[in-house]
């Protein structure tokens, strides 16, 4: 999440992002299945960008994803990720990761607006 919210910020791509905050943290080898997985997580938000976008621009309901917050915006990637192309995550799991992420890092309703939004996209997925 912290990458995707760099690369919005700066003009560094989400995996130069992640590779910094990797290297300023690897001497601890616990960080290392950490680093793993996000970089999972990253190359495949980044593979599947389009098509995530364009889910989560329509579950939105009136938010454009320029309107969203940042940190929302980038919440949300990560997940719907994680709801569409993980299969080892179960979506409840994935849901209440996101809604703690914003809970503790975004606006008062960010929460509820991402819970809403990630609900229907695991509702929508089960339906396919």
């Amino acid at each position: 999440m912290d990458a995707l919210f760099a690369a919005d910020l700066t003009k560094d791509t989400a995996l130069d992002a992640l590779k910094r905050t990797e290297a300023e943290s690897r001497e601890r080898e616990s960080q290392a299945a950490i680093f793993d997985y996000a970089e999972t997580l990253v190359n495949g938000y980044l593979s599947n960008q389009d098509r995530i976008d364009s889910r989560l621009q329509g579950l939105a309901e009136g938010w454009t994803l320029e309107r969203m917050p940042n940190v929302d915006r980038a919440i949300l990637r990560i997940a719907a990720w994680e709801l569409l192309y993980n299969e080892e995550i179960p979506s409840e799991v994935a849901i209440a990761e996101a809604v703690a992420l914003a809970s503790e890092l975004s606006t008062e309703e960010s929460p509820k607006f991402i819970n809403g939004i990630l609900a229907r996209l695991a509702k929508d997925r089960q339906g396919l």
